[in-house]
């Protein structure tokens, strides 16, 4: 599937890699599959095993690790949030319990208007600019430091116009 729908992104992809270390192209292609839905079925996880000779349990493995992949539908935006400890000695926990409550969602849920899912992730290398948090969306990832609920809440509006 992965290859008929994008045999020439795929192609420019393994053409990066020699044939012996094809398996480093996994990255590349799973963005490549999520790049429409925000996320990496199954079937395209075998479709990237089947390519690169490697396992599907190899390919899923890479996805659960990192954060910027993901492998259930989710909304249009992930808000993914350092709660790492030094993020939660300037704040971080509280600012996330203050946001779920403003969103009215939990962690790991998505708005009921499937705009937002909002993630606590560890470590995203801004310490000491917390409260703080990636976006991934259609604009690509965007990084906001020094964050509170009150600015949060006016991005999440001005990221929901700009997508209407």
């Amino acid at each position: 599937m992965l290859l008929k729908k994008y045999p020439k992104e795929v192609q420019q992809i393994l053409s990066k890699y020699p044939p012996e270390g094809k398996r480093s192209a996994v990255m590349p292609l799973l963005f490549l599959a999520q790049r429409e839905e925000g996320y990496v079925n199954k079937a395209a996880m075998q479709d990237i095993a089947k390519i690169l000779d490697i396992t599907e349990t190899d390919v899923a493995s890479i996805v659960r690790f990192y954060t910027l992949y993901h492998d259930k539908k989710a909304g249009k935006y992930h808000m993914q949030v350092c709660t790492d400890l030094p993020c939660a000695l300037r704040g971080a926990e509280e600012f996330l319990d203050a946001l779920c409550d403003n969103l009215g969602i939990e962690v790991g849920e998505t708005t009921s208007d499937r705009f937002l899912t909002l993630e606590a992730v560890t470590c995203l290398a801004a310490c000491d600019k917390a409260p703080m948090f990636q976006t991934q969306g259609p604009d690509g990832i965007k990084y906001h430091e020094n964050m509170n609920v009150d600015k949060t809440m006016g991005l999440i509006s001005v990221l929901k116009k700009s997508v209407t």
